[in-house]
C-alpha cells in the first residue's frame, strides 16, 4: 500500500524554513521566511492555531479545484510536469479532502483539514508548531489509516 503524503508534508515542509542571508553582507536583507514558518505573522518563531486559520482561509481562496491545488508543486528534476507518482499523491489527497465527492473542495472540506493537519504537528498540544516539530511529527505513523476510496 503506497503511503500517503500529508498536506504538512506537502506544503509545510516542501522548502526549508529560512533562507539564510549572508553574514559577509551587512546590506543582506532579513532571512525570507519559507514553508510553514511564512504564516508566523508576528515573528515569533511559531505559528500560532489563529495564524495558521488565517493563512489557510487565504490559500483556500486560491486553491478548491485539484489543478488549482497542486499548480504549484515543483515537477521532479530535469521534467516539465510533476511524475507519475507526483500526480497518484495528488489525486489520492484531493480526492480525501473531497468528502462529498462532488469534484470541488469546500471551505469547510479545506479547513477540516487543515486543522487536521495542525493538531498532527503540534505534538505538545500548547496550539503552536514550528518546522521543526512538524517534522518530528511526521516521522510518527498518522493516527489516521490511508484508506482506499475503491
Amino acid at each position: 500500500m503506497i503511503k500517503l503524503v500529508t498536506l504538512a508534508a506537502l506544503l509545510l515542509l516542501g522548502t526549508p524554513a529560512l533562507t539564510p542571508a549572508s553574514a559577509a553582507d551587512p546590506d543582506a536583507k532579513a532571512p525570507t521566511p519559507r514553508g510553514m514558518m511564512r504564516y508566523d505573522t508576528n515573528k515569533d518563531g511559531w505559528v500560532d492555531k489563529a495564524e495558521w486559520q488565517a493563512a489557510q482561509e487565504a490559500r483556500f481562496k486560491e486553491l478548491d479545484s485539484q489543478d488549482e491545488l497542486f499548480a504549484r508543486t515543483p515537477a521532479a528534476p530535469g521534467n516539465v510536469l510533476p511524475s507519475d507518482r507526483q500526480v497518484e499523491r495528488q489525486t489520492a489527497y484531493f480526492q480525501r479532502m473531497d468528502r462529498d465527492k462532488d469534484g470541488f473542495v469546500s471551505k469547510a472540506e479545506f479547513m477540516a483539514q487543515a486543522d487536521r493537519n495542525f493538531a498532527r504537528c503540534d505534538l505538545d498540544k500548547d496550539g503552536r508548531i514550528n518546522t521543526a516539530e512538524c517534522r518530528q511529527a511526521l516521522r510518527r505513523p498518522s493516527t489516521t489509516p490511508a484508506r482506499s476510496e475503491r
